[in-house]
């Protein structure tokens, strides 16, 4: 199989290149921006091999998507290209409406063509794989969790975006025949990961001996999945998912915020003590809260469970040991990703760019 896959660098993306070149034999066309949030140095050993080739292209360029399926000829299109960062969308929507909304339907276009123009046995192999996010669902209360079925209400620009990504891809199928699947999955988290999200900002913030900001109560609940986890997931849906079907991917680990940065105060405790700050918990400032900022997420991954048999490996705890000791292990790389415009300042506070 000769699969494309878009946001091949950012952290999921990169997760399931590093997964693939290691443990199948599948080539893959990396096609990326390189944004901010993307990195070449997250492709580890996959970067230099035979199977990997990279072309920086945004997905919002027709002509130049065109040329990549056309020297390239995919058998399959796994989608994961996006802005996916809340509190950017809150301060500049404009990215987030482009990319999410306009490179998505450029990408079905392009692909749509490309489809058509196969011959039988191709088109019938032929698969469209958008990943998508938990947060187009909204907010739950205090129990349930998100089904396929769950009707959309998303909260913040970034969840719009992608819930609009979500409708068109369902709507190429509906209309075109375009053989798509779709996944939806909770927070990730793991190594690779760009330190504005939560987990490897609360590490950086720790090991530096800074304030580790805790928006509101710190009651706000996620279900965390460990991107190497979701990785192998991503792959299942690919290759055994119904066209047309939605697959939920959680990693069953509701926590919430305060709890996940006491933990991880706990573990650079253990594992990078500092005499001058003996107690990170002692770092844990909170601070106002996001707008719009939804109360919990829970997803229902029973469905992909029985129907395609995926389970995650990881619970939470072996999980976020594996990231802490990652990121203390991988200073050059924070540091690289770290020389751009971004240096762990506060984002979200809705004050236009």
């Amino acid at each position: 199989m000769k699969l494309l896959i878009t946001g091949g660098a950012g952290f999921i993306g990169s997760a399931v290149v590093r997964h693939l070149v290691a443990e199948t034999d599948v080539s893959l066309v990396n096609v990326d921006k390189l944004t901010y949030a993307g990195n070449l140095e997250s492709l580890g050993a996959a970067r230099d091999s035979q199977r990997h080739h990279f072309e920086r292209v945004d997905i919002c360029d027709q002509p130049q998507v065109e040329r990549v399926f056309r020297e390239h000829q995919p058998d399959a299109v796994m989608h994961l290209a996006a802005e996916s960062h809340v509190d950017r969308s809150i301060d500049g929507p404009a990215d987030f409406i482009r990319t999410n909304i306009l490179g998505t339907y450029t990408l079905l276009e392009v692909a749509r063509a490309y489809w058509g123009g196969l011959e039988e046995a191709r088109r019938d192999r032929f698969r469209f794989h958008h990943v998508s996010t938990d947060e187009v669902y909204g907010s739950l209360g205090p129990s349930g969790s998100f089904l396929e079925t769950t009707a959309y209400q998303p909260s913040s620009p970034y969840s719009a975006s992608k819930a609009s990504s979500d409708h068109l891809v369902r709507a190429w199928h509906h209309t075109y025949g375009l053989p798509v699947v779709t996944s939806n999955c909770s927070n990730n988290y793991g190594p690779y990961q760009f330190p504005e999200k939560l987990i490897p900002l609360m590490i950086l913030n720790g090991l530096a001996g800074r304030a580790l900001p805790v928006y509101g109560s710190g009651e706000n609940v996620r279900d965390w999945l460990y991107v190497e986890d979701h990785a192998r997931a991503l792959y299942t849906v690919l290759r055994s998912g119904h066209p047309g079907e939605t697959y939920n991917i959680g990693g069953h680990n509701e926590k919430t915020n305060i709890e996940v940065v006491r933990g991880i105060c706990r573990l650079l405790d253990e594992l990078a003590p500092d005499s001058r700050v003996p107690d990170r918990e002692s770092l844990i400032t909170y601070v106002k809260d996001r707008p719009g900022h939804d109360l919990r997420y829970a997803i229902d991954a029973s469905k992909i469970e029985r129907e395609l048999g995926w389970t995650p490996r990881e619970t939470f705890d072996t999980g976020l040991r594996k990231t802490v000791q990652w990121y203390l292990d991988s200073a050059q790389w924070c540091e690289h990703v770290q020389d751009g415009s971004y240096r762990g300042e506060r984002l979200g506070l809705g004050s236009a760019r």
